[in-house]
């Protein structure tokens, strides 16, 4: 039987731990500035909020996607993991980030679309078709960075102006296009063969030893947006929404309940019902992303001390 216990913050204190960086969903822990281990949350944002109750096993859910994704991708370029050795923990490599995050894109949908019906026809250098409708399929791929922000939202910038200001070099650059669409590809294939169509993505590089690596999540319901395949062409021929596997149900939610994130406005009231609601949801994104049963990890003991546990014992062994 399981307690549905959400971890919404951690605080341990690994073997020659250096620091903890505690992002929006993740708590990362920089070890010997060698390693870094990943304790992915229960925690949730939308409109770049932190909602005020965690979600159960959706910490679980992601860090086990991105793992697959990982392990599923390493021929292409190599990342950072080393292990999984919690459900909701990866190990890795500590990388040198880059300034950049690469979104890749398969279709109109999104802040794109929402710029392209504004009028606009190029997008971070790129130049768009004319006459394309919402959620119509790009003739290729194109990748539309944004800078990495500290603090506030991640800007778009165009590839020329990336290498103009030397915020990643041109060869680096070039090559993280490179890997980016060819992960893509793969992310694409795979979906594919789940009965689902990867929209679009986002992906994030760092260097160790002069070596690119690729780091963080990977085609993740929070980091990617998926449609389902079945009835796409005909949604989209009626000019209908389509079917979303990704978080979007989640910010839906919110914005039927007045709000988006805007000062002033209040999260509404998240109940059980509606928290119990998400889990599931998650745990169907896991299902149809992986093709795999999701196992809910046993938390017979204590969330926390499963965790610890299991960092340190997969620590001493590096």
């Amino acid at each position: 039987m399981n307690n549905m216990k959400a971890v919404v913050k951690t605080n341990f204190k690994f073997p020659k731990q250096k620091s903890l960086y505690v992002g929006k969903v993740r708590d990362v822990y920089n070890i010997d500035d060698k390693y870094m281990a990943m304790v992915v949350s229960d925690r949730i944002s939308a409109f770049d909020v932190v909602l005020p109750k965690g979600i159960p096993y959706k910490g679980q859910v992601l860090n086990q996607i991105a793992a697959k994704f990982l392990d599923a991708t390493a021929d292409i370029v190599p990342n950072w993991k080393l292990a999984t050795p919690d459900p909701m923990v990866t190990v890795g490599l500590k990388c040198e980030g880059f300034r950049v995050e690469m979104i890749v894109r398969g279709y109109l949908a999104g802040s794109a679309w929402r710029e392209y019906k504004a009028g606009a026809r190029t997008l971070c250098g790129v130049v768009l078709p004319e006459g394309m409708v919402e959620n119509q399929k790009f003739p290729t791929p194109i990748v539309t960075p944004t800078t990495k922000a500290d603090e506030g939202h991640d800007e778009n910038i165009s590839r020329d102006e990336i290498i103009r200001t030397g915020l990643v070099s041109k060869e680096d650059y070039d090559q993280l296009e490179r890997y980016a669409l060819a992960l893509f590809e793969r992310g694409t294939k795979i979906a594919a063969e789940k009965g689902l169509i990867l929209v679009d993505t986002k992906y994030e590089f760092g260097k160790r030893d002069g070596k690119i690596y690729l780091i963080d999540e990977i085609h993740t319901p929070d980091s990617s947006r998926y449609f389902y395949a079945d009835g796409y062409e005909e949604r989209l021929k009626k000019g209908e929404h389509q079917r979303q596997l990704s978080k979007e149900f989640v910010r839906e939610w919110l914005m039927d309940n007045g709000f988006q994130g805007k000062v002033g406005q209040k999260v509404p009231e998240m109940t059980d019902e509606i928290v119990n609601s998400i889990t599931d949801r998650y745990i169907e994104l896991y299902e149809h992303s992986t093709g795999e049963k999701f196992q809910k990890a046993d938390d017979c003991d204590d969330i926390e001390a499963r965790i610890e546990r299991n960092v340190t014992n997969c620590l001493s062994k590096l």
